[in-house]
């Protein structure tokens, strides 16, 4: 579609100027005081234009948890997640479809899908979820977790020995399953791609972890992983490796410019080092961080290092919700505590940058997406600065990053197709959507996972609690 944005508010390095943009063959062609109207005209009069943000790590299958989880640590609040995931495809399908839309609604164009499997259907299940994106217009990079360990394998042994279950798929089968998925589902040009996923040293081999660098090698696939969420893993690494997990990843070769990693809490400055060098980049997921007791990751030193840094909201049962707007406002303020020095402290344009531009840089895409620059992929937010959350009239990204806003995407184009118009998304029908979340689901208080009481007082015993 070409159009062309009229009278609309963009950021520059001064202030704010009004330009007009124009969208030609899904890019950005002009960005111009006045330009001649030749194709269809969006009136852009009180309304910011910014990138799409990227929502950089998440787990949309979750969706059907949120609200209930236990207060616990991750690697309980795992086994009672596990006990209770869903195992069917159209929940996957319809999890994904809200996990778009949501992410859309808050300034998303792109999602990053820590997908999880359904085992036996792992194929299927990726189909679902490519289905469900292709159908929203998200651009959809689909992450499937695997593991090759079992559970208990991840948590620490202490001074116990520890007799881990075997995992029911073999490494072998896994790595199948993913080239396989590559082959049917990995296409860039329609903004479907396919990233190689272990879920974090946990629950992962060296020879899972190798099988993905070669893969991605092989395809040119980016890579995403968990990385040292809790002080439970940063335990782990030590038995595991004998040295940090960070270092343990530079030695076999995971790290590099196509490498994004979760949550990255317990770091040390080494590690830190490692990551510049590396030129990794790290999701921040500071919602789940916190619901779950993990830490505060030391965003700050990522940045002075000069480490990418970008957005996440993580899965939607700890978090609970997909509003990447809260995740950076939340990402950004907390940090004014981890560090007295204020001239460090992260400016709303700088978040807006590292929702942006960073969430594209993690994934290689930095010359196609992230800023609203001529010749980018038109991907696209345009924020309602009438509505009554943006309002009085300050500091526009001030207003979006710091204040609560409530019902501000005015419209939506990614690739320059347009997904989101007036505030209502245009590609499918989201009353349906609701209605079938609603249909499938009901309402309870408590439950009762084994799992997690079978692990938790060799889990307290580690902690030292």
């Amino acid at each position: 579609m070409n159009f062309i944005i009229q009278n609309v508010l963009i950021p520059v390095e001064s202030g704010y100027t009004t330009v007009d943009v124009q969208v030609v063959d899904g890019k950005i062609a002009a960005i111009a005081p006045q330009i001649d109207a030749i194709a269809p005209i969006i009136d852009g009069k009180n309304k910011l234009l910014l990138p799409g943000f990227f929502n950089a790590h998440t787990h949309s299958s979750e969706m059907w948890q949120r609200g209930i989880m236990s207060v616990l640590p991750l690697e309980l609040w795992l086994a009672e997640l596990y006990d209770f995931a869903p195992l069917d495809p159209e929940q996957v399908y319809l999890s994904a479809l809200g996990t778009a839309v949501e992410t859309l609604l808050s300034g998303g164009t792109s999602v990053v899908d820590h997908l999880v499997l359904i085992p036996g259907l792992e194929l299927e299940t990726i189909a679902t979820a490519v289905r469900a994106y292709r159908e929203v217009g998200i651009r959809a990079f689909i992450a499937p977790l695997i593991q090759d360990e079992s559970i208990t394998a991840g948590i620490p042994s202490g001074e116990s020995a520890q007799i881990h279950e075997p995992y029911f798929r073999s490494t072998a089968a896994t790595l199948e399953i993913i080239e396989e998925a590559v082959r049917q589902f990995h296409r860039p040009e329609e903004g479907v791609n396919i990233l190689v996923a272990p879920t974090g040293i946990q629950l992962c081999s060296d020879a899972l972890f190798t099988g993905c660098i070669e893969l991605s090698n092989r395809y040119n696939l980016c890579r995403h992983s968990h990385l040292l969420e809790t002080k439970a893993q940063e335990k782990l690494a030590l038995e595991k490796y004998g040295c940090t997990a960070v270092e343990h990843l530079w030695h076999i070769g995971f790290l590099g410019d196509r490498t994004s990693l979760a949550h990255c809490v317990w770091l040390t400055d080494a590690d830190i080092a490692i990551l510049a060098q590396t030129q990794s980049t790290v999701v921040h997921n500071p919602l789940s961080n916190l619901r779950l007791g993990s830490g505060i990751a030391p965003i700050l030193k990522y940045l002075q290092a000069g480490v990418n840094v970008t957005f996440g909201c993580d899965g939607a049962s700890s978090n609970d919700s997909q509003d990447l707007l809260e995740a950076i406002k939340i990402g950004s303020i907390l940090h004014n505590v981890t560090d007295l020095d204020y001239q460090h402290w992260i400016t709303p344009r700088q978040s807006v940058e590292m929702a942006s531009l960073g969430g594209a840089t993690g994934l290689n895409l930095a010359d196609k997406l992230g800023s609203l620059t001529v010749g980018k992929q038109a991907d696209l937010v345009l924020y309602d600065l009438t509505n009554l959350s943006l309002l009085p009239r300050t500091d526009p990204i001030g207003l979006l990053v710091l204040g609560r806003p409530t019902n501000v995407v005015d419209h939506v184009w990614v690739n320059g197709k347009q997904i989101v118009a007036d505030g209502n998304v245009t590609t499918i029908n989201v009353d349906n959507l609701r209605q079938e979340l609603f249909n499938r689901s009901q309402w309870e208080t408590s439950r009762k996972s084994q799992t997690a009481a079978q692990l938790e007082l060799h889990y307290r015993t580690v902690m030292g609690l």
